[in-house]
């Protein structure tokens, strides 16, 4: 278990330009800094030590409340950590059954480095912002 696990752990492919941009958009509209970030492809993903957990760079994942969460779970479950309206879209969207989520969240997956490239272009962490990204 990450030593960081009283808070929630965005795990993202850290090479995919729409994992990137993400991690942006999760920065901007956690305006309360709970998230931390760490690519699936650091220490920390590594020395997380849970059964089943994924090998591929495939799914964005969030460690939460002691729980790995895949796929559409994650992104619903990042939702309840943003501003706004956010957390009301993300418990309208648990309407929706999860099966048809994460078939939607597996169609952009296949498509999402032909379709964002990859994250070359990415911005730096701004001042504050370094602190939230675990190695």
């Amino acid at each position: 278990m990450p030593p960081e696990a009283s808070q929630p752990i965005l795990f993202y492919d850290g090479e995919c330009g729409l994992c990137a941009r993400s991690v942006q958009w999760c920065l901007k509209h956690d305006r309360r800094g709970v998230v931390r970030y760490a690519a699936l492809q650091g220490e920390t993903y590594a020395a997380l030590d849970v059964a089943h957990k994924p090998a591929g760079l495939d799914s964005v994942l969030l460690w939460e409340h002691g729980r790995l969460l895949e796929r559409s779970e994650a992104v619903l479950g990042l939702l309840r950590h943003a501003g706004g309206i956010w957390p009301f879209l993300g418990a309208l969207a648990r309407l929706v059954p999860r099966v048809l989520r994460d078939a939607l969240y597996r169609f952009i997956a296949r498509r999402r480095l032909a379709w964002f490239g990859d994250a070359r272009a990415c911005r730096l962490p701004r001042a504050g912002e370094d602190q939230r990204f675990l190695p």
